[in-house]
């Protein structure tokens, strides 16, 4: 993952309900711990819940390479890997025992929620995501 910006990783154990039939996780256990993970990272770099509502996903892409089981303990790592004047992309990585189990690619873009139209990121929001100024 090529990272320009703000990064976290945190972990989650794989829940009882994150697994369908087959007694291994459903793809949307991994769209969940993205989706934890960025909620953590806006904590972490002092955005709080500012961001939602504003954030929405034009764009998720998610490789899956191996299964996961109820109990299995997953690292998962974000890292902000371009900010744009409106679009921010997130790289995602999930993790069991240091083998990759799923990774992916998250693009959001600066909305206000009754718009249906980007805007540019606000000052302190590019900095807290490590995007610098609007020229770097």
């Amino acid at each position: 993952m090529n990272e320009e910006g703000a990064s976290i990783v945190i972990e989650r154990p794989v829940e009882w309900a994150d697994t369908d039939a087959s007694g291994f996780h459903h793809n949307t256990f991994i769209v969940r711990l993205f989706e934890a993970a960025e909620a953590a990272l806006h904590e972490k770099v002092g955005l709080g819940t500012t961001l939602f509502g504003r954030v929405p996903r034009v764009r998720t892409s998610f490789v899956f390479k191996r299964r996961l089981a109820f109990g299995d303990v997953v690292e998962a790592r974000l890292a902000v890997v371009a900010i744009g004047h409106t679009s921010l992309t997130y790289g995602f990585e999930a993790r069991m025992d240091g083998e990759l189990a799923a990774e992916g690619e998250v693009v959001v873009v600066h909305a206000r929620p009754e718009s249906d139209h980007g805007e540019a990121w606000p000052p302190e929001v590019r900095r807290a995501l490590g995007g610098g100024d609007e020229s770097g």
